[in-house]
C-alpha cells in the first residue's frame, strides 16, 4: 500500500530506524554553548561601558571601581557557574551513594583513603548528606578511616570552587587547591584510622544494617543531561543570591580596600594571620561559589596565598552546621579529633605557602 508521501508524488517515505534520533538536542547544544562563548567574551567591555560611559563614574573613583567589579563579576561568575554545574550534573549521573559504597567496600586503609578522597570530588554529596553516608559507609564494613577521607574530601575539593580557581587566577592555584585538598583528606583519614576510635561512634549506628540495594539503571545520555540541567535549576536557584551577596563583598573590597593594606593584616609576615583566617572562616559557612570571589578581591589587596586558602578551606570544609549534623552519629570526643585534625592540616596548608610562595 502506497503511503500519503507517495500518493502526492513525494517520493517513498523515510522510515527511521527505531532507536535513531535527529540530533537536534545535540544541535541545539552546540548553539547553545556557541552563545555562551559570545557573551563571556563580551562581558568585560559591557561591563566598563557601563560603569564608565552609561553611569558617567569616575575611573579613578572608588565607587566606580566597585561598581565595574561588581558588574563584571556577577554575570561571568553566574555564567561559569551553570556551566560548571551543568558539566558536574552530568558527571554525577554515574555515581550513586550506592555504587559509591561498593567501590569503597573491601579496601585497605591506605588505598581505600586515597580512592575515597578522589571520589569525594566528583561524587553528589556536601556536609548535609554526611549522616546518612556515614551511616551507610560504617554499617557496609568501609573503614572509619576511609569514611572520614571521603566526607572531608567531597565538602573540602568542590569541583566547582576547582574550575572557577582555574578560570580566574590559572592553573597553577586551581592545582594547588586541589593538591592540598586531596592531601588533608588522605592524611586525615590514614590519621583518624589509626587512631583507632570506632568506640567514639555512637553505638546505635552499628546496630543498624545496609538496605538492600535496589537495583540500578544506566541512563540514556538524554536522561544524563536532563541531570545537568535539573542540577543548574536546583543549585543555581538555591546558591545564586549568596553568590552576588559574596561578590558584593569582594566588590566593597577593590573597589574601597587600600592597596597593600590587607599584606599589612593578612601577608606573609604575619604569622598570626593564618590560624586567624581560619578561625574567621569556619563560622563563616558559605558555598563554594559565594566564597570565590572574596578570595580574588583578597589576593588583588595584597593578602598572601597561603592565608586565602586557608580561609576558603576553613570556610568550605569545616563549619558547625557540619558539626551539629555530624554529632547524631559522632560522639563529642570524635568530632573534635576530625575537626582538629582538619584544622591542622588547613593551617599546615597555609603556612607551607606563605613560606614558599
Amino acid at each position: 500500500m502506497s503511503t500519503l508521501a507517495e500518493s502526492r508524488g513525494e517520493g517513498p517515505a523515510v522510515r527511521r530506524p527505531a532507536g535513531v534520533r535527529l540530533p537536534g538536542a545535540w544541535l541545539g547544544g552546540a548553539a547553545g554553548a556557541a552563545a555562551w562563548v559570545w557573551v563571556y567574551g563580551r562581558l568585560a567591555g559591557v561591563a566598563g561601558r557601563l560603569t564608565y560611559e552609561w553611569l558617567g563614574l569616575g575611573r579613578d573613583t572608588h565607587l566606580g571601581g566597585a561598581v565595574e567589579f561588581f558588574s563584571y563579576e556577577t554575570p561571568k561568575v553566574l555564567m561559569l557557574l551553570g556551566l560548571v554545574v551543568f558539566g558536574v550534573g552530568v558527571v554525577r549521573s554515574f555515581f550513586t551513594p550506592e555504587r559509591t559504597r561498593r567501590l569503597l567496600v573491601g579496601r585497605r586503609a591506605f588505598a581505600g583513603s586515597v580512592l575515597a578522597s578522589l571520589l569525594g570530588v566528583v561524587t553528589p554529596f556536601c556536609s548535609c548528606s554526611a549522616v546518612p553516608l556515614f551511616i551507610g559507609f560504617v554499617t557496609a564494613g568501609v573503614p572509619l578511616g576511609v569514611t572520614f577521607s571521603f566526607l572531608i574530601s567531597a565538602p573540602m575539593v568542590n569541583e566547582i570552587a576547582l574550575v572557577l580557581l582555574f578560570e580566574l587566577f590559572g592553573w597553577r592555584v586551581a592545582v594547588i587547591y586541589l593538591g592540598t585538598g586531596l592531601a588533608i583528606a588522605l592524611v586525615a583519614g590514614w590519621v583518624i584510622g589509626r587512631l583507632h576510635l570506632e568506640s567514639w561512634v555512637e553505638d546505635w549506628v552499628y546496630q543498624s544494617h545496609a538496605g538492600a540495594a535496589a537495583a540500578e539503571e544506566t541512563p540514556t545520555w538524554p536522561a544524563r543531561m536532563r541531570c545537568g540541567w535539573e542540577a543548574v535549576r536546583d543549585i543555581v536557584g538555591r546558591v545564586w543570591f549568596y553568590v552576588v551577596l559574596g561578590i558584593a563583598v569582594g566588590a566593597g573590597i577593590h573597589g574601597y580596600v587600600p592597596e597593600g593594606f590587607l599584606a599589612s593584616i593578612m601577608g606573609k609576615g604575619v604569622w598570626w594571620s593564618v590560624p586567624l583566617a581560619v578561625l574567621i572562616g569556619v563560622p563563616m559557612y558559605s558555598n563554594a561559589a559565594g566564597i570565590i570571589p572574596v578570595v580574588q578581591a583578597l589576593l588583588g589587596k595584597g593578602a598572601a596565598l597561603g592565608t586565602v586558602l586557608a580561609f576558603m578551606m576553613s570556610v568550605i570544609g569545616l563549619s558547625l552546621p557540619e558539626a551539629i549534623i555530624l554529632r547524631k552519629v559522632l560522639k563529642p570526643r570524635l568530632i573534635a579529633v576530625f575537626f582538629g585534625v582538619v584544622a591542622a592540616g588547613i593551617l599546615l596548608v597555609g603556612f607551607l605557602f606563605n613560606a614558599l610562595m
